[in-house]
Parts: C-alpha cells; structure tokens; sequence
C-alpha cells in the first residue's frame, strides 16, 4: 500500500470511528490532508462519514479539482489553514460537534479563547481555541476569517456551527478535535459550579514543557 492508498484508508477509518460515537452526524463534517506531492485529499461534498469510500475522495491540485467526486463546499476554509501555517498544517478536520458548537452561542463564551482550562490535553493538543462569528455554510469568508488569524491559531470554531482543527497529520488532527468536543463537554457540565481551573503556572508549565502555541 502506497502512503497516499493509505491516507486515503486512515481518513475513511477515523470518519468512521467519529461518526459511530455521534461526534458528527448526516453528512455533516469534511476532513483534509496533504498528499505526499503536496496535493489536498478532501472528503466529498455531501458524504457521510459513515459511509467514505476511499476511491472517490476528492483530489485538489492548486485548488483545482482534478479526481474524485466534487468536494466539501468548504474547501476555501481548509486551505485558510494550510496556507497560513505552512508545515505545521498536514490535515484539516471540520465537524458539528454538539457541545462546541453549544458552547459558541453562549454570551458569556470567551472569544479569544473560548475552552477554559479544566484539563492539561485540552491545552497540549488545541492551544488557545478562538471563536469565530457566524458565517452562511460555505461562505468564503470563513476562510478570511482563519487567513485573519495569520496562523496563529490551530482551533477554531464557527458561532452556530461548529469546530475547525488543524492538524499536523490526519490522526493528530482527529485526536485534537475529538479534545476539543470533550473539554467543551467538560465546560458545558461543570458551568455554574465554580470548577477549579488550572491556574497560570501551571498553563505555563504545559506550554513551556510541551512546546504549545499559547499567545499571550
């Protein structure tokens, strides 16, 4: 099996795994990934990722649509975040997570950094998540919005609609956003209870030790 045969088999398997545990549902959600000549693997528009077939993802050369069946509509948000990260960015993976995207319509939600710190991998694996105002699905702009970011940002999610995470491959991108739905979870379940955060030092500790985007 070729690393690109692959790729296209580790999407489909990580969909799937998504999908079964009801962290996205329909055919909601795409998933990106660089291809080993640089070329974008993207999930079809309208898939459900239950159901990808690993032979009829969609093939982006240069932003144009070479192979497969057409993409995801959301296309320009993806590459936002491969074009301003560069390297750091190897796969993209967008859901519409339940409890993220409850989250985003709450008024009190920091939008600069919309995850409190109630767990050490919520900051290791997403860094600070900036919450995006709300954008009509597929609009362009939401790919400004990221490019506005100038790559500072691994995690964003979309007010009333959900999740974008930045990965440096597909595995780490899955395991990012998978973090993401369950510290939103986690913010959602202790809300009101006055939970015990992690305080500057030790934020601090995990940014220092495990070398995390973390703007100040």
């Amino acid at each position: 099996m070729t690393p690109d045969s692959k790729l296209r088999e580790d999407i489909c398997i990580l969909a799937k795994s998504m999908f079964d545990r009801g962290l996205t549902m329909g055919s909601s959600g795409n998933i990106s990934a660089r291809m080993s000549d640089g070329r974008l693997l993207v999930t079809p528009t309208g898939s459900c990722f239950g159901r990808l077939d690993p032979g009829r993802l969609s093939v982006l050369d240069n932003g144009q649509h070479t192979e497969g069946d057409a993409p995801t509509k959301e296309v320009p948000l993806h590459t936002a975040f491969y074009d301003t990260r560069g390297d750091k960015t190897g796969a993209v993976v967008h859901l519409h997570s339940c409890h993220a995207t409850a989250l985003s319509t709450l008024p009190d939600t920091d939008p600069d950094n919309m995850l409190p710190p109630i767990t050490a991998y919520g900051i290791m694996r997403l860094g600070k998540v900036k919450l995006l105002p709300y954008f009509m699905p597929g609009d362009p702009a939401m790919g400004q919005a990221v490019r506005g970011l100038a790559g500072k940002r691994a995690a964003v999610v979309l007010a009333h609609h959900g999740p974008v995470v930045a990965g440096k491959d597909v595995e780490a991108a899955c395991y990012a956003m998978e973090e993401l739905e369950e510290t939103a979870k986690l913010t959602l379940m202790t809300r009101g209870l006055s939970p015990n955060l992690l305080n500057k030092a030790q934020i601090q500790g995990l940014v220092r030790d495990f070398n995390v985007e973390w703007d100040d």
